[in-house]
């Protein structure tokens, strides 16, 4: 494969793995993950070794269908560093409207809105990448109070 092509690999495993959170797509998110992998969010705040610690972590999160989470990257900097290893630098744009009670690190009752950049770090096994290690350092974090009232209310693919 040529760089551009790993690449463009590189990038649907990091689509694949946002997808897969927003859908709550617990046993395919798996598949993105070496057995191996570690996650870092928020400098460490969040952290997990081990791909069941890092969907235990997810679910306990972001598994509750009234919680809605919206994840976006942009602006990849990608580099491939070995036959079998790669980097990525990309920015994010996080939004999660947690309507119940409190939700993983989440208070309750509000919407988390957010940016910064994710590092991985990328290894592939039997032809295919995976994620090695991944987390972001927030440039902000916005939480403000979310209330159910006339004119305002939540509506999920889960409880439409």
């Amino acid at each position: 494969m040529s760089e551009l092509e790993e690449f463009e690999a590189i990038k649907r495993l990091k689509y694949k793995y946002l997808r897969c959170i927003d859908c709550k797509e617990w046993s395919e998110l798996r598949e993105v993950f070496s057995e191996d992998a570690e996650v870092t969010y928020d400098k460490g705040r969040y952290s997990a070794s081990g791909v069941d610690a890092i969907i235990e972590f997810l679910l306990g999160t972001l598994e509750r269908t009234d919680v809605a989470s919206m994840h976006q990257v942009h602006c990849p900097e990608l580099a491939i560093t070995g036959p079998d290893r790669a980097t990525g630098v990309w920015y994010f744009h996080d939004y999660v409207v947690n309507p119940g009670e409190v939700s993983g690190g989440m208070p309750g009752h509000s919407i988390l809105q957010g940016a910064g950049f994710y590092s991985d770090e990328y290894i592939k096994l039997g032809g295919e990448w995976k994620k090695k290690h991944t987390g972001y350092e927030r440039t902000f974090e916005l939480i403000r109070p979310f209330k159910e009232g006339p004119g305002i209310s939540l509506r999920t693919r889960w409880n439409s």
